[in-house]
């Protein structure tokens, strides 16, 4: 069997980087990728501002018992003016430091009657203070080309004046399931049928990762079907994802009509547990995957392998998300031949370690597993993992992003 390891760095790199770009508005751009470098255009703050409401004043000038007359009440947006020698100047978050102060005095720390300030509490000198650049310089690097675009990096942009962003045009995912026993739901079912969840669960999953779903197809476990559904999606997507119909069965017939559009499939029995079959075409220069037709298989799949591939055609910096470590919490033990992704729910200890705590059933066909999981502990083939072990931990919460 192919090693995981193996598999997840081939599916990478079956895909080409993104070459083209597009200029998106900054407050639509959550999902996207950027498509250069960007640096500071201005310093952050922009100004010395106050970082409390309080009264600015030159330290110089604090005796005990003084009282600061109040020469000015100075709000964020206005403009102070240059402080007088021995007076205070009203401030509030946000309002700039005038000239000649260098401390605020919170209001807590001191008393105001009649127009006089009297501090209470001296702070040190320089407190309450948010200097010019002490955020970010002009010229800072800020966000490298690959950064993926969320409300944090948006928030950074807009600081710094950015309306609008340069981000690759978005991955164009074509999905496909096959099957005569699947039916849509909503429709009635006879006995012998089961619902399609692979199409909307694929679907999902590649919007969660701000690519676009541009057709969720099924063909019927025929030669025609098959055939029409390859020529739709060749002709208007970047990557196609299918499910089910690539074993060697007398009606697994996705390797055929991949086939009579130029592409070879490779079939892969990767070395893991679930999602053991998997296979990899190229047609048209563009990648084919297909997974597992059992929903938890593909899922798993999905999660693991195929979402380095997405991101790398993104055009992501990172297309590898860090895997974790924690510690199973279970009274089984696992040793498998193949390496075992236990679907599992991280709870933390009074420590902040992870605990890794299995499913109770880690069957292939237990889709209740999946809602209810957090991750994949990874167990190592051929080796005895018992309760308190530290192992390897995918956090969906990152894999599926």
């Amino acid at each position: 069997m192919l090693d995981f390891d193996v598999a997840q760095s081939r599916l990478a790199a079956a895909g080409k980087p993104p070459s083209i770009s597009e200029s998106c508005p900054l407050h639509e751009a959550r999902g996207r990728i950027l498509a250069q470098t960007l640096f500071a255009t201005l310093d952050l703050p922009p100004a010395d501002n106050s970082a409390m409401d309080g009264y600015a004043i030159n330290y110089a000038d604090y005796a005990p018992g003084r009282r600061f007359p109040v020469q000015q009440r100075c709000f964020a947006g206005e403009q102070p003016q240059a402080l007088q020698q021995g007076n205070a100047i009203r401030l509030f978050t946000g309002s700039l430091i005038p000239e000649g102060a260098d401390t605020v005095v919170m209001q807590e720390d001191g008393i105001e009657i009649d127009n006089q300030f009297e501090i209470r509490q001296l702070p040190p000198k320089g407190s309450h203070m948010r200097l010019r650049g002490e955020d970010i310089r002009t010229g800072d690097q800020m966000l490298p080309k690959g950064s993926l675009m969320r409300a944090a990096e948006m928030a950074l942009l807009a600081s710094q004046g950015y309306a609008e962003v340069t981000v690759y045009a978005r991955l164009k995912v074509g999905i496909l399931t096959t099957g005569d026993e699947l039916i849509q739901p909503g429709q009635p079912r006879a006995n012998q049928q089961i619902y399609n969840s692979n199409g909307t669960m694929l679907a999902s999953l590649v919007q969660n990762m701000g690519a676009s779903v541009v057709h969720v197809l099924h063909a019927m476990d025929t030669q025609e079907s098959l055939q029409a559904a390859f020529s739709t999606l060749l002709a208007d997507c970047d990557l196609i994802l299918t499910a089910g119909g690539v074993s060697v069965g007398e009606k697994d017939l996705v390797k055929p009509a991949i086939e009579q559009y130029g592409g070879t499939l490779d079939l892969w029995r990767v070395c893991m547990k679930p999602g053991k079959p998997v296979a990899l075409a190229h047609a048209h220069a563009k990648p084919i995957v297909c997974l597992p037709g059992n929903p938890v298989s593909a899922f798993a799949v999905f999660a693991v392998l195929v979402s380095p591939l997405i991101r790398g055609m993104q055009g992501r910096a990172q297309i590898t998300p860090d895997v974790q470590y924690g510690r199973l919490a279970t009274v089984k033990s696992f040793n498998d031949k193949r390496e075992e992704f236990l679907r599992v729910r991280a709870e933390f200890n009074a420590q902040g370690q992870p605990l890794l705590k299995p499913y109770a059933q880690q069957g292939s066909g237990i889709i209740s597993s999946l809602p209810w999981a957090t991750g994949f502990a990874r167990i190592p083939a051929n080796t005895v993992v018992r309760d308190g072990d530290v192992v390897p931990y995918y956090d969906l919460q990152h894999w599926l992003a």
